[in-house]
């Protein structure tokens, strides 16, 4: 799982934490989304795996129901 917020740039932020991780991601996202940040909780396979245009992914905000980063 991974998280993802549209940033103020307009790129798609992918946070992806340490293979070890094993807290929950929800408190994740709280500490490390921007404050007022909405984002949302996806599996990896959701991230495209071509990074050529990664500066241009974007995300409908209407998506982004998991939170608001604190």
């Amino acid at each position: 799982m991974v998280i993802i917020y549209q940033a103020p740039e307009k790129a798609v932020s992918v946070i992806n934490p340490a293979p070890d991780f094993e807290d929950r991601m929800d408190e994740l996202a709280q500490i490390t989304v921007p404050k007022g940040l909405k984002y949302k909780i996806v599996a990896n396979s959701t991230i495209p795996t071509d990074l050529t245009f990664r500066d241009a992914w974007e995300v409908d905000e209407a998506e982004l129901t998991d939170g608001v980063g604190a």
